[in-house]
């Protein structure tokens, strides 16, 4: 078991309501991510969600149990903090089975269920070390491995990796996949990286302001956003946006000319839009293109480069180049957005568009006429 439902819960604090109107289901055995930025109310959340917090209004359900006025001790749920918060004077046996022991567990059980989660994350050659003697993800291990020896309805992971350098959050994300895939446990991960939310996930709850913006697929988030803030807030580096203007039909002015729209969810109105196109759905030459630019910045990262471009009237764009080897910083270079893969969003910030696999036949074709 672990499915986890919240209702329309809200948290305020005075007349600041910092989680607003959040309903949504997490499945039972699935990697849910919450990401946003900072003060987005993610951490408050996962909170709600252990009891730490006490909800102002909603229910919280967790296996079909309303557990919304039941002690955090009684939800079944583990949490793995950003602190590691192990015993310095117990060693990493005695860390992992100090649950074990409070509830007063047999002693051969504990020694057998430390030892089988010890082996699950590589830890069994450190049982008798303490953490001081212990490398960062090593102590993060252990926390992880106090929580998984208590077998729980679900783990709930506070930025668990933020005091990690680059190469170990790399490491310990592959990890948590790892073990999750071998638990099968429902998980709920707070962060701020999208990078660590788009690795991980089966789904990503993305929030902002203490409210939810979509909870979708990490594919489906990066491909078709709801709206202007995912589209923004996924992807790296991040989308590229264009104020416009549409007429009637497929066709949106920018301040750098016309551009047609082929994968609109439906024709549009006249009124203020926002274009929006990845960097790597840019395309680039050096002799023609819609847009002519001049490079300012060439970042070179080997299997990628990307260019800061200036483009007369448009300001700067971002152009992903896989492989790219070619270009200078000085270059001319002319942009063309590939009208398939390119994003609308009205004024108010909502998507007008979709990929093509999910535009209708009829749709399609309609498009293609029309580009």
């Amino acid at each position: 078991m672990g499915q986890i439902k919240l209702e329309n819960v809200v948290k305020s604090f005075g007349e600041f309501d910092v989680i607003r109107d959040v309903s949504l289901t997490i499945n039972e055995g699935e990697y849910v991510v919450f990401v946003g930025p900072s003060g987005c109310g993610k951490s408050s959340l996962l909170r709600l969600i252990t009891g730490l917090e006490d909800v102002s209004s909603g229910r919280v359900w967790i296996d079909g149990r309303d557990v919304t006025d039941v002690a955090p001790s009684e939800r079944q749920l583990a949490m793995v903090f950003q602190s590691y918060a192990l015993f310095p004077h117990l060693t990493v046996a005695d860390n992992i089975g100090f649950g074990l022991r409070v509830s007063g567990r047999p002693k051969a059980e504990i020694r057998e269920k430390v030892l089988t989660t010890a082996r699950a994350l590589a830890l069994d050659p450190y049982l008798d070390r303490y953490p001081r003697q212990l490398s960062g993800g090593q102590r993060q291990r252990v926390a992880i491995g106090r929580a998984i020896v208590r077998a729980p309805t679900a783990f709930l992971f506070d930025e668990p990796l933020s005091n990690l350098d680059a190469a170990l959050r790399v490491q310990m994300r592959l990890e948590l996949i790892r073990l999750h895939d071998e638990l099968k446990t429902t998980m709920i991960y707070v962060t701020h990286d999208q990078v660590e939310a788009m690795t991980m996930a089966d789904r990503i709850v993305v929030l902002n302001a203490g409210k939810v913006e979509q909870f979708d697929t990490p594919i489906a988030l990066y491909d078709a956003p709801a709206n202007r803030f995912v589209a923004g807030f996924i992807g790296s580096p991040k989308m590229n946006f264009i104020e416009a203007t549409a007429e009637r039909g497929r066709r949106i002015l920018t301040s750098a000319g016309a551009v047609e729209i082929s994968n609109l969810k439906a024709p549009l109105s006249p009124g203020k839009v926002t274009f929006g196109i990845r960097p790597e759905h840019l395309g680039y030459d050096r002799e023609a293109g819609l847009w002519k630019g001049t490079i300012l910045v060439e970042e070179q990262l080997g299997s990628d480069a990307y260019f800061t471009v200036d483009v007369t009237a448009l300001g700067t764009l971002t152009v992903r180049a896989v492989g790219e080897r070619g270009y200078r910083r000085g270059d001319t270079i002319f942009l063309t957005p590939d009208p398939a893969r390119s994003h609308l969003f009205a004024e108010d910030g909502r998507a007008l568009t979709a990929p093509a696999s999910n535009l209708s036949n009829s749709q399609q074709q309609s498009a293609a006429g029309s580009a």
